[in-house]
């Protein structure tokens, strides 16, 4: 299973409260908070990208 940008715009938008790597870790199958963390840090997430996504 991947994990997109798709998947954490989903996330933020779901999760008013905790906003963690873990937490978000704990709510999908088969994805560690090691991959997604490693994701967000390769990507280029700015403020206005997530946005436009949301």
């Amino acid at each position: 299973m991947s994990f997109t940008k798709l998947d954490y715009c989903q996330y933020l938008l779901s999760s008013p409260i905790n906003y963690t790597v873990t937490n978000l870790a704990d709510h999908l199958e088969g994805i560690s908070h090691d991959r997604i963390n490693r994701y967000l840090r390769g990507e280029k997430l700015t403020p206005r990208l997530v946005w436009d996504n949301v």
